[in-house]
């Protein structure tokens, strides 16, 4: 079975991952038909977000992203929300609008923070839109989006992971964490740091280039990342995270220098890891 299309690859996404009774997961019934002049995201944004006010983020968000990536398997986007009256910042949603999963990651944050900063890396399947989502602490959304060119070839979320499966197997789970260089006039109080798991993240839609049989999908569904005992973020993620995805967010200087990173599977298996902070962090 294959896709050409968006809403193709979509529905094929949804029953991969209906059949893998991945928990959690919402497929449309049939792909939705959209009007002349109407934008995928015209027929996205009622499925996710309902009838919500959507509020322009200029101001507010800031998405980065190659404009052509050179690896379209693992495209860099990062999403910096500010405000500065008083609200703090809820949840981000990362949403790639022709993905065969549009919705690549969803943080709900724990910490009442009037700034955050994010990024991780993505899966490109073709030239789409990449929108940033900032929910305020008062319920408001406010939404920035960019165009991403596709440098061609094989969809990303087709393409077969890298390494043999008893390697991915040996080294699923692990984790490291490194520092990540910020700007002169970043926080005193705070510290980037980049988490790296080692993960295939399988979308289901690869096929195995020795049996040419589909690998079945086993992706991310949850990490939640905690400092100390303070959770700084839960994450719902999808096949539109990349392989070995990596993950970078601000830590507290003033509290403990380890975090604690929990991770699980749409196979059910869990990892949790007690990582130090690198000096300096």
């Amino acid at each position: 079975m294959a896709c050409k299309t968006s809403a193709g690859c979509r529905l094929l996404a949804a029953a991969i991952a209906l059949a893998a009774g991945v928990a959690g997961f919402v497929a449309p019934s049939a792909p939705v038909a959209l009007a002349a002049g109407m934008s995928t995201w015209d027929g996205l944004r009622p499925e996710v977000f309902g009838t919500r006010r959507i509020d322009s983020g200029l101001g507010v968000v800031t998405l980065k992203a190659p404009f052509r990536p050179e690896d379209q398997r693992a495209v860099p986007v990062g999403i910096e929300a500010r405000f500065i009256d008083g609200r703090t910042v809820k949840s981000v949603t990362l949403i790639v609008d022709e993905n065969p999963s549009p919705v690549a990651a969803v943080f709900t944050l724990a910490t009442e923070k009037n700034q955050v900063a994010l990024k991780t890396n993505i899966r490109l399947n073709q030239e789409t839109h990449v929108r940033a989502i900032v929910e305020a602490s008062d319920g408001k959304l406010y939404m920035v989006s960019q165009l991403v060119r596709f440098a061609g070839g094989q969809a990303a979320c087709a393409a077969p992971p890298t390494g043999n499966p008893e390697e991915i197997a040996a080294n699923m789970g692990k984790m490291q964490v490194a520092n990540v260089p910020v700007e002169a006039n970043a926080s005193s109080i705070a510290s980037r740091v980049r988490l790296k798991i080692s993960h295939p993240n399988h979308s289901g839609m690869a096929l195995d280039q020795q049996s040419l049989l589909y690998i079945p999908l086993r992706m991310i569904t949850n990490l939640e990342v905690s400092q100390g005992g303070n959770k700084l973020f839960d994450m719902a993620g999808s096949i539109s995270l990349s392989e070995n995805p990596a993950f970078e967010f601000d830590v507290d200087l003033t509290g403990e220098h380890r975090i604690v990173a929990k991770l699980k599977d749409s196979d059910g298996a869990e990892w949790s890891r007690e990582l130090a902070l690198p000096a300096g962090s």
